[in-house]
């Protein structure tokens, strides 16, 4: 290996980290905000969570999204009122797979779950 060489271009390392698939960043747009779903964050009404919806038909904690290995998915957190994906209801306590694309409906607030 030569003084100019770099990890990112020349090496061995540099090469097989450059092979290695990017891991694709997804978000939840909602209003004007867009929020970066890295491990799993919260949804609902409660100041402690991720995404706070001032709407009063979401639950202080209503649903969560979780990134389980390379996919994402959502729970509905026992809300009073349901999540709706793509405007078909979930079953609270199970784990809906989503992507990018999908529209999840939590009381009168929608949420799109895009890539980028």
């Amino acid at each position: 290996m030569s003084s100019d060489d770099t990890i990112f271009e020349q090496s061995r390392l540099g090469k097989r980290l450059g092979s290695l698939r990017k891991s694709e960043r997804v978000y939840l747009h909602h209003g004007r905000r867009r929020t970066l779903v890295v491990d799993r964050i919260v949804i609902g009404r409660a100041k402690e969570c991720q995404i706070v919806v001032s709407d009063n038909l979401v639950s202080r904690h209503h649903a969560a999204v979780q990134k389980i290995r390379d996919a994402y998915y959502i729970t509905d957190l026992e809300s009073t009122n349901g999540v709706l994906v793509n405007g078909q209801p979930i079953k609270p306590g199970t784990y809906v797979l989503i992507k990018p694309s999908d529209v999840i409906t939590v009381g009168r607030t929608e949420l799109n779950f895009l890539s980028g």
